[in-house]
């Protein structure tokens, strides 16, 4: 039975973005190709305010996160622990050899400009890795102040941003707040089905890659920009998922950024007021994510349980993610669902406990 996902990632996908994926297909190395990659690249850049590089890669995010370690870290690399998901940068980074230090927060609680500081403070390192939205917490860490931080006072320091479940539904201004590689895969917030990655690459970025000796090569920034130059991929991209997200990037801006921004806030205050009413919120107030609210499970339900039964009505939200299972479920509300889809999610959940 078909479900509507209220889970972070893979998200729901409306029809037209569907439709868009079954269009006849062109050969990568055509004129028609170039044109349409070119396209999505120059849509992209406006949308997340950014003059550099942008390249497109058939990848899941994880794999562009190892790319972008390969490529900027010659040094040592500052790593900030707030969840399961920002873990994977250290993981992926000690697997490349890459010598790294780490903040370690409680789960719950975000990495702050001052914690950055104190350790970039101590000198050695040439970047820093921090992930914009804590998907196993709902914890929204703030890499505005972060970036701006650490160009002020470290400028030879590089900021690598995992934004993998907040580009496309929250505000990311890369070049103002001095982000130099900002990814994430289109199958959460930009609200495609899974298979595509998006990157952002700053000059300095581009320019420490240069230095860096084994890159690899399927996602070496080097290789990349000898194609995307011709609006082009090094292998076979996509084609079908950058189709739909160049409609999807239409669909976007008829919208209106600032309102699609605004939708999801609206979302996230209206689960949030839900939560409070029946649960508690997991994670600190301060810090809270606008693309998906972590419920503390303080009733004690069995979230399998109420999955099952949710299933029955057309409708999945997410179990607490790692030593989470059970003490929380999460509940997504992230892109192309509307305030009235998680309005009808809590009044099924409501239906179901009896609340």
């Amino acid at each position: 039975m078909y479900k509507k996902l209220f889970i972070p990632g893979p998200t729901h996908v409306d029809d037209e973005i569907l439709e868009a994926m079954s269009v006849p297909m062109i050969g990568h190395r055509d004129k028609l190709y170039s044109d349409l990659h070119g396209d999505v690249v120059t849509k992209l850049k406006k949308f997340l305010q950014t003059d550099g590089r942008i390249y497109l890669s058939a990848s899941s995010s994880t794999g562009m996160m190892e790319g972008s370690l390969r490529n900027c870290v010659n040094k040592k690399a500052l790593m900030t622990d707030c969840g399961a998901f920002s873990k994977r940068w250290v993981e992926v980074a000690q697997l490349n050899g890459k010598e790294v230090d780490v903040i370690k927060v409680d789960m719950g609680q975000a990495t702050t400009p001052e914690m950055v500081d104190e350790y970039l403070s101590k000198g050695g390192f040439d970047s820093v890795c921090i992930t914009h939205n804590e998907t196993s917490t709902g914890v929204m860490n703030p890499i505005e102040d972060i970036g701006k931080l650490v160009k002020e006072k470290y400028p030879d320091v590089l900021v690598l941003v995992d934004a993998v479940s907040s580009m496309g539904g929250a505000e990311i201004k890369v070049d103002e707040w001095g982000l130099d590689v900002v990814l994430a895969g289109t199958q959460k917030a930009f609200a495609l089905p899974p298979g595509l990655c998006v990157v952002t690459v700053s000059e300095a970025a581009f320019a420490r890659a240069a230095e860096v000796k084994n890159k690899g090569y399927y996602f070496n920034f080097e290789v990349l920009e000898k194609y995307a130059v011709k609006d082009q991929t090094p292998a076979t991209p996509a084609i079908s998922l950058i189709n739909a997200l160049n409609v999807q990037m239409d669909r976007i801006f008829a919208e209106g950024v600032e309102k699609r921004f605004q939708r999801h806030i609206d979302m996230a205050e209206f689960v949030r007021a839900w939560t409070k009413k029946n649960f508690d919120l997991y994670s600190d107030e301060n810090y809270l994510s606008t693309t998906v609210t972590n419920v503390d499970n303080t009733r004690g339900i069995d979230v399998v349980e109420l999955n099952a039964e949710l299933a029955k009505r057309g409708a999945m939200l997410s179990n607490g993610y790692g030593a989470l299972k059970g003490k929380c479920f999460r509940i997504a509300h992230m892109g192309d669902l509307q305030v009235a889809d998680v309005k009808w999610l809590t009044e099924q959940i409501d239906d179901i406990l009896g609340l």
